[in-house]
Formats: structure tokens, sequence, C-alpha cells
């Protein structure tokens, strides 16, 4: 998103507050009396890159906005797991066949790619998901994805 401007579209169509309106009587704070001091934004606002009267935003420091740092960044690997049970079938994986029981999901994110994995609840080795990796454009879908893989492979009543 960016900046919106609000533009009158005819005669009277005014986009300000009203002028007769309470603050007309000066006690607004306003430099055009309407109460708002559009020369200066109020301490501590924030308006998410958007005003009424055309005029820039204010930075809202909110941290990490946009950036692609706090999302694991691009090379910066980025892991979530979740314990499961599979249905029927259990899990299709390329090293060992399928895989029933208890198991961990492991869903990670590393240089443009998202990887499924599994292993045997509290064991040492991983198993690469049958089809489990795909291209991921932005990593902060991670959690999307992962939340996805958990709802299709945790089946624990069949």
């Amino acid at each position: 998103m960016g900046e919106q401007a609000v533009t009158p579209t005819g005669p009277g169509d005014d986009t300000r507050p009203d002028p007769t309106g309470p603050a007309a009587d000066g006690e607004g704070s306003g430099a055009d009396g309407g109460g708002v001091d559009r020369a200066a934004p109020a301490t501590g606002a924030t308006t998410a890159g958007m005003t009424a009267d055309g005029r820039p935003a204010t930075s809202a420091g909110v941290p990490g906005a946009g950036m692609t740092a706090d999302a694991g960044g691009t090379g910066t690997p980025r892991e979530l797991t979740a314990d499961l049970v599979p249905g029927p079938g259990g899990v299709m994986t390329d090293e060992v066949g399928v895989v029933t029981g208890e198991l961990t999901l492991l869903t990670r994110y590393a240089d443009g790619q998202v990887t499924l994995t599994v292993q045997y609840k509290d064991a040492d080795e991983w198993y690469a998901v049958t089809g489990g990796t795909a291209k991921l454009a932005d990593p902060a879908d991670l959690d999307a994805v992962h939340t996805v893989a958990v709802a299709l492979l945790h089946r624990p009543e069949g």
C-alpha cells in the first residue's frame, strides 16, 4: 500500500471537517480550525501509510514491517515442527517408504524452497516426504505451508 489522497470531486465537496462544526470557534488545535493539525501529525500516531489529505504519513515504527529479515530472509533457514499421527497409509518418504505411528513433521525454508521431512517421534533420522518440496517466493508464507501440511497429514482418528 502507499499513500492515498482524497480529492474533492466538485464544488463544495471539501474533504476537511465542517468549518461550522464544534472546532470552528478556534478551540481546536488545527491550523485550519477543524480540530486536527494537518501540519504536524500527533505524537505517537500511526497511519499505516495512508492519509486523507494526501500528505506523507509519519513513520509508524513497526518492527520488521515489509522486511524479509524477520521472516528468515532468503538465505537463512527457518524451521517449524509439529507432532502428528498420520491416518491409514502413513506418510510416504523418499528414503524408507511409508512411515506410520507418532511422527514429527519438520517444515523447513531455505534458499527460496520449502521442504517437508518427518521422523519417528524422538528419533534421530529424518526422511524427506515424497513430493514435499516446492519453491516458496515469500518466506513469510512458511507458516501457512506448515499449517496446511499438518492439517493434511495429522489424522489420528483415521
